[in-house]
């Protein structure tokens, strides 16, 4: 069985994303473990991007910030390995394909495998496009994590069917970014999915108050912030261990009311 389910063993899951080595690498792996304390039950890691095209303005400027220290892949992998001395915490990677396939897709997994890196997310990698890096990823046990969009209703069954680790549902159109609401029918999307596969259901994109996460812990089984938690090293720089605890503990609690 795949790690990442562990991460939905106790009660809803909450999900929080971080840009690595945005504001510096030793200030990530602080904060991954300060996230892990305060509630997290997975981790998305995210590989600075110098075209991260499904981000929003805060994901982009934490991309820009991290390029500007060099912040490398191997970088990343050197976070993971650190933190990885200190807890067991499921991690997944959340990259575009670029990146892994310059760094060549069989040393990539490789990695990945060797420092304990349970899955990975690439937005820019459709699913008719996934056979490019499945079966090495399966090789070095990493999940590659499906996504399923507002727009895939003909296609969620097919995707649902082969995905391993768990759904990601995106929770609405655009881009990455804070939203003050979601409209779109995740119950109807997440009952699809439920018709032809068990695998765990997180809802990402635009969440970032209790009363989202409570929403969404009523009808998924895990509840996926990113930008909100950006935001909050965004704005306390490499100060931000206590806001994170606090933020990253509220909307664990929320997600299981």
């Amino acid at each position: 069985m795949s790690k990442i389910a562990n991460a939905f063993q106790n009660g809803k899951a909450f999900i929080g994303f971080l840009t690595a080595g945005d504001p510096t690498i030793d200030k990530t792996v602080e904060y991954i473990l300060a996230m892990e304390e305060a509630g997290c039950d997975l981790i998305e890691i995210g590989i600075p991007f110098s075209d991260p095209m499904a981000e929003g303005v805060v994901i982009q400027d934490a991309n820009v910030r991290a390029l500007k220290h060099n912040t490398t892949t191997d970088d990343v992998f050197d976070i993971v390995r650190r933190v990885r001395l200190q807890t067991d915490v499921p991690l997944v990677f959340l990259t575009y394909i670029n990146p892994v396939f310059f760094y060549g897709y069989e040393k990539f997994f490789k990695r990945c495998n060797e420092l304990g890196i349970d899955g990975i997310i690439s937005p820019d990698l459709p699913y008719e496009e996934k056979g490019e890096i499945a079966e090495i990823a399966k090789k070095n046990d990493v999940d590659v994590i499906s996504l399923i969009a507002p727009t895939s209703k003909e296609r969620i069954q097919m995707i649902a069917g082969e995905a391993s680790g768990f759904i990601y549902v995106v929770s609405s159109l655009g881009v990455t970014g804070m939203r003050s609401e979601i409209k779109t029918d995740l119950g109807a999307i997440i009952s699809d999915i439920r018709d032809v596969t068990d695998i765990p259901v997180a809802v990402g994109f635009g969440i970032n108050t209790p009363d989202q996460a409570r929403e969404i812990g009523n009808i998924a089984d895990g509840v996926i912030v990113g930008s909100a938690i950006v935001k909050i090293i965004e704005e306390n720089g490499e100060n931000a261990t206590e806001a994170l605890k606090d933020y990253v503990s509220s909307m664990k609690k929320a997600s299981n009311e």
